[in-house]
C-alpha cells in the first residue's frame, strides 16, 4: 500500500469524522444556544432585576408568533406617557442583559420593553432561528403593550443576534420608528463560517452547509432568508449602525456593509477599542448621548 494511498485514507477518515461530528452536534450548537442565568450576571457584578436599579415594572408573558411559545417579558413603564424602545439581546443572553441601558433609557423618559427571545432565558421555545421566527414575535410583543398602555412611537435597539433581529423585524413591522443596530451580522451563512473557523479551525463551508441543512429541516426554517443584509434594503425609518472596531466574534466589517446597503437617514459609529460585549462600557456617556439622541431626534 502506497504512502499516498494511507495519506488519502486518513484524510477521506478526518474528513468523514469532521462531517459525522457537525451533522450531530452542529444542529445543537445552532438551535440550543446555552441559557445564561442569574449567576452569570451576578458574578459580573450586573443587576438581574429591575428593581435593583430602582426601576418601576411589570413582569408579564405573552405570546409568540407560532402560538406555543410563551415569552417572558418585562415593561418598564416611563413616569410620562412616552416613546417606547423595545431591548433586544444576544445569542445565549437574556433580558437581564438589557437593564443598564433600560435604566438610561427611563432616565431619558422612554418606556422600556425587555423580554427573553424564544429558546432564551425564561422564555418558552425549542428552537433559536436567528430571526427567521423571531422577528415576528416583535409585533406580538408590541400588541400585547398596545393593550395596557400608552407607547406611542416604538424604536428597536438591538446587540449581537437581537440587532440581526432588529433589523429583521423593521423590515416587516411598519409600527417600528427607528432602529439601533449593535454589532450585527450580515447574514447567518456567512458567520456561522466564520465561528466555524474559529471552534474547529476548519475553513470548509460544505461543513457548514450540512449543519444547515439539518437545522433547518428540525426548526422548520430557512437560513439563506436569515440575511440583514437584504432586510435593510426594504427598511425606510432611521437606523444608527454601531460596532467595535475589536470585535472577534462579529466583525465590524458587517456593520459597514449593512451601512452601505441601508436607505437613508442612516448613521454608523465604530467604537475604538471596544470588543463584542463590551461596547457600551468602553463607550460610555458619550455612547449613551449619541443612542439616546438618536431615538430622541427620530421618535
Amino acid at each position: 500500500m502506497s504512502i499516498l494511498f494511507i495519506i488519502l485514507l486518513c484524510i477521506i477518515g478526518f474528513l468523514l469524522t469532521c462531517s459525522a461530528l457537525v451533522f450531530v452536534i452542529g444542529p445543537v450548537m445552532l438551535l440550543h444556544p446555552r441559557r445564561r442565568g442569574e449567576e452569570f450576571y451576578k458574578s459580573r457584578g450586573l443587576p438581574i432585576s429591575p428593581q435593583q436599579l430602582h426601576l418601576p415594572y411589570e413582569y408579564f408573558h405573552f405570546t409568540a408568533s407560532d402560538s406555543l411559545s410563551r415569552l417572558s417579558a418585562w415593561f418598564i413603564p416611563a413616569y410620562q406617557p412616552g416613546a417606547t424602545i423595545i431591548y433586544l439581546h444576544g445569542v445565549a443572553d437574556n433580558k437581564m442583559s438589557g437593564l443598564l441601558l433600560a435604566k438610561v433609557f427611563h432616565e431619558h423618559h422612554f418606556n422600556v420593553l425587555i423580554y427573553d427571545s424564544r429558546a432564551h432565558g425564561e422564555s418558552h421555545g425549542t428552537f433559536c432561528t436567528y430571526g427567521y421566527h423571531e422577528k415576528y414575535d416583535v409585533g406580538k410583543a408590541i400588541d400585547e403593550i398596545q393593550k395596557k398602555y400608552t407607547i406611542g412611537k416604538i424604536g428597536l435597539f438591538g446587540t449581537s443576534m437581537g440587532a440581526a433581529i432588529a433589523l429583521q423585524a423593521a423590515a416587516v413591522e411598519p409600527r417600528i420608528s427607528a432602529v439601533v443596530s449593535e454589532a450585527s451580522y450580515a447574514t447567518l451563512r456567512q458567520i456561522t463560517v466564520d465561528y466555524q473557523k474559529r471552534l474547529m479551525r476548519l475553513p470548509w463551508h460544505f461543513l457548514r452547509n450540512i449543519a444547515m441543512k439539518r437545522s433547518e429541516a428540525i426548526a422548520q426554517f430557512k437560513h439563506r432568508e436569515v440575511a440583514p443584509i437584504d432586510a435593510v434594503k426594504n427598511i425606510h425609518v432611521p437606523i444608527l449602525f454601531i460596532h467595535g472596531k475589536c470585535d472577534t466574534f462579529i466583525k465590524y466589517q458587517y456593520s459597514e456593509e449593512l451601512f452601505a446597503a441601508a436607505n437613508e437617514p442612516k448613521e454608523l459609529l465604530l467604537i475604538d477599542g471596544a470588543k463584542h460585549s463590551n461596547v457600551h462600557d468602553i463607550g460610555k456617556s458619550d455612547y449613551e448621548d449619541r443612542v439616546v439622541k438618536f431615538f430622541e431626534h427620530w421618535l
